[in-house]
């Protein structure tokens, strides 16, 4: 493994993944990349809590940058998950900002600008037909990206 990214979420099984990925990064000295991942309809939703706190507190706020959230997102996350680890795990922090049906292919697009020829992704158990209906990100990622994909289900 030369260069990794790994897609995390505020959750355990993203947390015991990312500590599996920093473990192998730090065993094989590859780079390691971590992405946070917020959609559009959430970055409206951070502006519309911002407006309602500007006007009750009489104060403004910079739009804050989505992408630069995800990063700092990512950076936390890593950041909580490495502090317990007896040896440092170098990592940078990266963010994408991208609809849910976008979701694989911003991951795949990331990943590939990168330079990365390794992903690790959580999937969610499915049934076949709620795969068919609704797709599966971790099942694209799967099946399109060149290179070698972990995966850990939810």
């Amino acid at each position: 493994m030369d260069d990794a990214l790994v897609v995390v979420d505020d959750t355990e099984t993203h947390r015991k993944l990312l500590a599996e990925a920093g473990r192998l990064a730090h065993d094989t000295c590859a780079k390691l990349t971590v992405l946070g991942w917020i959609t559009p309809d959430q970055v409206d939703e951070t502006a519309a809590n911002l407006e309602a706190i500007e006007q009750v507190e009489g104060t403004s706020y910079s739009e804050p940058d989505p992408a630069a959230t995800a990063t700092q997102f990512a950076r936390q996350f890593a950041e909580g998950v490495f502090e317990s680890f007896d040896e440092s795990i170098e990592f940078t922090a990266d963010g994408l900002v991208s609809k849910e049906a976008d979701r694989a292919n911003a991951i795949i697009e990331t990943a590939e600008r990168l330079g990365c020829d390794h992903v690790f992704v959580v999937g969610r158990r499915r049934s076949p037909t709620g795969k068919a209906v609704f797709g599966d990100v971790a099942q694209r990622i799967l099946l399109n990206f060149d290179g070698t994909v972990t995966l850990k289900m939810d």
